[in-house]
């Protein structure tokens, strides 16, 4: 695999195979605002965007916040074995496509994907040596206040959502970093971010990626 990085390819500068980071949290933490706000910055690595049943939102892209599939579709690509992960969340179904993130570790490229807790629990063991980020709330008060303030669930999802991060909060051992996504303040966590990335590609001992075969 092709040895180079962004923050690497200076003569005497840290040289290392391209990283898999994987952001994950609890719902109405931030995550989606930090990837575009990553996005807009031109950051250098590949975004995979995620495969998902789930209606479209009023201010979502299709292609840009997710690919909106329908379920029959959905079961094609699940048979191909062409995801990464896929799991049913709040009674929709996502996937990471696996294809997007291959060519870009041949590329040299890292890659940036976005996934629920259940998500990475099943990348972190196919691809133990990729980066675990979890994003959370400075409490889960103002997650509250987030979940409501965003208007797109009802109370009872919302209600759904608060119980669940709850327990998602359990998960943080099975991260590498946490950063907490302040609101207002998300270029604070896109610095924490991108500061996580640089610390990697100086590692003394790199991370070796290594997707598992079809």
């Amino acid at each position: 695999m092709k040895k180079s990085s962004p923050e690497g390819d200076s003569p005497g500068g840290p040289r290392s195979s391209p990283l898999v980071i994987v952001l994950s949290g609890p719902s109405g933490t931030g995550k989606d605002a930090i990837l575009s706000q990553l996005k807009k910055s031109g950051y250098p690595a590949e975004f995979v965007t995620t495969v998902t049943t789930r209606p479209k939102r009023a201010q979502e892209k299709d292609g840009v916040d997710y690919h909106f599939i329908s379920d029959e579709r959905f079961q094609e690509i699940l048979k191909r074995n062409q995801f990464l992960e896929c799991a049913e969340v709040y009674g929709n179904r996502y996937g990471v496509p696996k294809e997007p993130v291959r060519e870009a570790l041949e590329g040299g490229k890292n890659v940036i994907l976005k996934v629920d807790c259940q998500g990475a629990a099943t990348i972190k063991k196919l691809l133990p040596q990729a980066v675990f980020i979890f994003i959370v709330p400075p409490s889960m008060e103002e997650l509250a206040q987030r979940l409501r303030g965003r208007r797109t669930e009802s109370d009872f999802d919302c209600d759904l959502r608060l119980k669940t991060a709850q327990e998602e909060m359990k998960q943080l051992p099975l991260f590498d970093y946490v950063v907490v996504s302040r609101q207002g303040k998300i270029d604070l966590a896109v610095l924490a971010i991108e500061a996580i990335i640089i610390a990697e590609k100086h590692r003394v001992n790199p991370r070796e990626i290594c997707l598992p075969p079809d």
